[in-house]
């Protein structure tokens, strides 16, 4: 796909995606087709299931309205296939023959029945990389088992760490199919290192991507620590879970509205940038642990490791997460958040998504971008890139495909005549 209105190329100019639908790996596609590739996404002649997914625009049940299908198409073009038709097969065959890359989702074993299979397919083209993500691998004991992303997050750990200090209530699962997601991201990555791989010996290669797996290595520390000790972290409210409890971090501030109290000073010259915004806000005297405030800025260095050990240390550190919770409680949770990123200190005021998309921070991040829906006639405000980048810009190059919108354009390509695009029947003939 070549860059448009003499705009710099996207970082994946050039490659072309076939991507088997899934809601497993659409967010896979999505990051590819964002950052340039030319993802088609095949559906079977019904559409995907996730066109059936809520919310919908304006509250209206409707397979083109779907915004869960929004998010996680853009970019992409769209055909249908059945793939229980040969005829449809033979053509996906053909379509795959154009692509760098094939993403599939399907069960371990069915592509291999309808033999499209890697292993039949690199037969005519050797250069192929398939990115496979199933729940449990193409191999091993589980490789059948079923699995949702709250499954895959409870299972894979980092379900566990998720909620609480009150034990009582149980473990919260992370919004916004992170199962899936992480999944997603290990398949991206890997893609491109085959990418990579292949400019280098002209050969493709089967990357098999477990879902669970990548949910369990991404438990920060909780699955290290059991492999290492044998120790159990515990879930705590906002914070990472630990072994063992640690001091609080979120505090109600003094608008009502709840904020993160971050990343405690940690260096001599954070201590002095503390002590002086304590000093800006004439809040010293009421705060008599602002002595150890400036003990840590007079150091010659903050040793962590002595934390728990070396009284007047902790007593330090403890003071400056004192001095977090202090400010807080006395300035509008915003005042906080501002203040203290401005000072280099990292602190997070506690957004409810609207309010996330509506900051300026966001906004002059260039997360909320406008995606026009000629379709509609409407432009609609969409979650922008995860990432920037300096000579490759990301961009949502168009909105998710209605049903089957490119089959003409993407079967013409194949050499098929509109007759016999029509020929295909229930799969081509939008």
């Amino acid at each position: 796909m070549s860059a448009a209105h003499g705009a710099a190329a996207a970082a994946l100019d050039g490659i072309r995606v076939v991507e088997l639908s899934s809601e497993l790996g659409a967010f896979a596609g999505k990051l590819l087709a964002d950052m340039g590739a030319d993802v088609i996404c095949v559906e079977p002649p019904g559409g995907s299931p996730m066109r059936g997914y809520e919310p919908f625009r304006d509250d209206v049940p409707d397979p083109e309205g779907s915004l869960f299908w929004w998010h996680y198409n853009t970019s992409k073009r769209g055909v249908t296939l059945d793939l229980d038709a040969e005829p449809d097969r033979e053509l996906l065959r053909r379509l795959i023959g154009t692509a760098d890359l094939l993403l599939e989702c399907e069960a371990p074993g069915r592509l291999a029945g309808l033999g499209l299979d890697h292993a039949a397919l690199i037969a005519e083209r050797p250069e192929l990389i398939t990115v496979s993500i199933t729940p449990f691998g193409q191999q091993g004991l589980r490789r059948d088992d079923l699995a949702t992303d709250l499954t895959l997050l409870a299972e894979g750990g980092p379900v566990w760490s998720c909620g609480y200090d009150d034990h009582s209530l149980p473990p919260v699962r992370g919004g916004g199919n992170q199962g899936y997601q992480t999944a997603c991201h290990y398949a991206v990555m890997s893609a491109l290192t085959a990418v990579l791989v292949r400019e280098a010996t002209g050969q493709g290669q089967h990357v098999d991507v477990n879902a669970h797996a990548a949910c369990n290595v991404t438990t920060e520390m909780a699955s290290y620590h059991w492999l290492v000790s044998k120790g159990t972290v515990q879930r705590q409210t906002g914070r990472h879970a630990m072994e063992f409890s640690t001091l609080p971090t979120q505090i109600e501030c003094a608008d009502g509205r709840h904020a993160t109290t971050g990343v405690p000073p940690r260096t001599p010259a954070e201590f002095a940038t503390l002590y002086q915004w304590l000093v800006e806000l004439g809040l010293t005297d009421e705060f008599p642990e602002a002595i150890f405030i400036q003990m840590g800025a007079e150091r010659d260095h903050i040793d962590l490791s002595q934390i728990g050990s070396n009284e007047e240390l902790t007593a330090i550190f403890g003071a400056a997460r004192e001095a977090l919770n202090f400010i807080a409680s006395r300035v509008s949770a915003y005042d906080f958040f501002e203040g203290a990123q401005k000072r280099g200190i990292t602190v997070g005021v506690i957004y409810s998504p609207e309010e996330a998309m509506e900051d300026e921070h966001f906004r002059a991040r260039g997360f909320p971008v406008e995606v026009e829906h000629p379709e509609l006639g409407e432009t609609f405000t969409y979650p922008g890139a995860p990432y920037v980048f300096e000579k490759t810009p990301w961009r949502i190059s168009r909105p998710a495909p209605r049903l089957g919108e490119h089959n003409r354009e993407v079967f013409a390509d194949l050499g098929l005549s509109a007759d016999e695009i029509e020929a295909l029947g229930s799969s081509g003939g939008h």
